[in-house]
């Protein structure tokens, strides 16, 4: 199980995982607010643009370091990667969905103008429905799914030609 040893491939790994969580969690989230059928293609792929810059700034400035800071923390006292990884993956989850849930609030709030006197309740229902979805998400399908991308099509280019030098 490979993962990201450099910047290079930390930044190429983060951009394939946003771009498929952002992806399944926008269509998930346009069936929720029930706009699926309503919105046109272009705003449903600007909504899209919007979300998976907002994730990747997120992913790369504050969640994914804090993230990987309290995983390593918790698994400090194992040998076993696939625990590290887990417990990554996890607390990535649970910071994303935080803050994209406020997103998704913020964005569904300004589109269609506030309907509840709870803002907290409304909050913790998006976050719930978000997290719920986004978990299971991440730890069967698309984490398997971008792992194996980035080591079969990155990490092993980088095997091949990553050390030209040393063949001289």
């Amino acid at each position: 199980m490979e993962l990201p040893t450099t910047k290079k491939e930390s930044l190429q790994f983060g951009l394939l995982m946003c771009f498929g969580m952002v992806l399944v969690m926008t269509m998930y989230n346009f069936f929720l607010n029930g706009t699926f059928g309503q919105i046109t293609f272009i705003e449903g792929i600007l909504d899209f643009l919007v979300g998976f810059i907002i994730a990747f700034i997120l992913d790369w400035f504050l969640v994914g370091p804090l993230a990987k800071k309290i995983a390593l923390q918790l698994t400090a006292n194992t040998t076993k990667k696939i625990y590290t990884v887990l417990t990554i993956s996890i607390c990535m989850v649970i910071g994303m969905a935080f803050f994209m849930s406020i997103y998704g609030m913020i964005m569904s709030n300004l589109k269609n103008g506030f309907d509840s006197n709870t803002v907290i309740t409304d909050y913790l229902s998006v976050y719930g429905k978000n997290i719920i979805v986004a978990l299971p998400l991440q730890l069967i399908i698309m984490g398997p799914i971008v792992r194996y991308i980035f080591t079969k099509y990155i990490k092993s280019d980088k095997n091949k030609y990553g050390n030209i030098h040393s063949i001289s």
